[in-house]
């Protein structure tokens, strides 16, 4: 049973899966280095990515995950600011220090190999590292999968620790039907249900607080993406798009039109939201996987617009909202899938789609049966979106793709709570679909960039 705490990571961008997790994960080998006594043996390491991290590893910053997370840094406590300093260091002295105490010979150029030719069976998202001594031996080797989100496994490991976390919560589900079976037994809200798993493995005021503390870095991400105490926000994107930031002007427009009669203002400020974090995730800021680093603007945009427009708003609300939203995610990444690279960008904004409107529609006083519909309206209205990002870099489509995806959850909530809760699509059925969906799909439609888009439009 994943934790909500799973599903609302605090990271940097571009990307959870491909800078986030190769950064866990050559955290993970480092560590395991560590623990195996060869830490202070190694002199050079190498590392290989493979498929669609090697086709798009470039414009998502992997290469930069990796160096991270070999310097001994998480993605939840690195600071965004500091990173281009050091990276620049390395490059000037050619020396990396392993979890900060190990000083090795590093190249990135000729140490991390970027093989978008290659796949591994398991996962399109692979990495290999491999350690040697000074005298060339292979000292150890691993190989881990990132697998949407910041999720990481390493070969062979997750399928029993995944068991043993279930029979630890008082009410697990694995579906939809399963889920709203329980909110019926026992009388109770997905949040409420939710809170109660939670608190099997802390207490609820720690839960509370951690939430609270993930609505809060949701918040920093817009202001910093309008341009507030950020004066990086006037800057183009990175990469060779040169892309200009759009949320900073759209936030001054709208703080001068303030009090103006226009009724779509809402829908605006919703695009003025989602933009803000998505453009900040491009930039390697810091975000909330929601679930993923590319779909990170949907939620908060919806959870802002929650809080500026619904007259009742309030901290439980807002609690109660990332409960709903992350059972939703827990759904799909049971039973599909949060990654781009292998179901396409339904699997990424049609999943916070999805959650945002079943979240969104919870607090505003739906039934756990209206929860269920908005969530599955918001994914059938995504289903066969594919990832197809220009130059490998999550700029275009995937920053107005955000705010489409934002506004779309808000029109789903709405239509779930006009109804009395039946569908005829229930959300397993629609969570199946995009699933099959996935694999049907092309993998040039999932995250490689060869072909939408990124082979329609010319770089610069």
């Amino acid at each position: 049973m994943l934790s909500v705490f799973d599903i609302f990571k605090i990271g940097i961008g571009p990307s959870s899966s491909h800078t986030v997790g190769p950064m866990r994960a050559a955290l993970m080998f480092a560590r395991s280095l560590e623990a195996r006594g060869v830490l202070a043996q190694v002199a050079r390491l190498h590392v290989d990515l493979f498929g669609s991290l090697g086709a798009t590893g470039h414009g998502h910053a992997t290469d930069q995950g990796v160096i991270l997370g070999l310097f001994g840094d998480a993605p939840d406590t690195v600071r965004p600011e500091t990173v281009q300093p050091r990276l620049e260091a390395l490059r000037r002295t050619g020396r990396l220090e392993l979890l900060g105490t190990t000083p090795i010979a590093f190249d990135r150029v000729r140490d991390i190999a970027f093989r978008g030719e290659e796949s591994l069976a398991e996962h399109p998202n692979a990495m290999r590292f491999t350690a040697f001594a000074a005298d060339g031996g292979v000292l150890a080797e691993g190989t881990y999968f990132s697998v949407g989100g910041g999720f990481v496994v390493e070969g062979g490991q997750a399928v029993a620790q995944t068991a043993a976390a279930t029979s630890a919560v008082p009410h697990p589900f694995s579906t939809g039907d399963e889920l709203m079976a329980q909110c019926r037994d026992h009388g109770i809200s997905v949040a409420a249900l939710v809170m109660r798993n939670e608190c099997a493995w802390r207490p609820e005021a720690e839960v509370r607080a951690g939430l609270l503390r993930v609505w809060q870095v949701m918040q920093q991400c817009v202001q910093r993406g309008f341009g507030v105490d950020n004066p990086l926000a006037a800057q183009a994107l990175p990469g060779p798009l040169r892309m200009r930031r759009r949320a900073p002007e759209l936030h001054r427009e709208l703080l001068a039109q303030a009090g103006a009669a226009d009724p779509l203002a809402a829908m605006d400020w919703v695009n003025a939201f989602a933009m803000a974090v998505n453009e900040e995730n491009a930039a390697g800021g810091r975000v909330v996987t929601a679930p993923t680093n590319g779909a990170a603007g949907v939620v908060p945009a919806v959870m802002h617009y929650y809080q500026r427009f619904v007259p009742q708003a309030n901290d439980d609300g807002i609690v109660d909202f990332l409960l709903t939203a992350a059972a939703i995610g827990m759904l799909y990444k049971t039973n599909a899938s949060i990654s781009g690279a292998e179901v396409g960008c339904q699997g990424e904004v049609g999943v916070a789609c999805s959650m945002a409107a079943g979240a969104l529609a919870a607090v505003l006083g739906a039934t756990p049966a209206q929860v269920e519909n908005a969530a599955e309206i918001g994914m059938e209205h995504n289903l066969g979106l594919t990832c197809d990002p220009v130059g490998g870099m999550v700029q275009i489509p995937c920053v107005e793709r955000n705010a489409m995806g934002a506004v779309k959850a808000i029109n789903a909530a709405r239509m779930a709570l006009r109804g009395d809760g039946s569908h005829y699509v229930s959300l397993d059925a629609v969570i199946r679909t995009m699933k099959q969906t996935g694999e049907d799909m092309k993998a040039t439609y999932k995250e490689t960039s060869l072909g939408g888009l990124a082979v329609n439009v010319v770089e610069c």
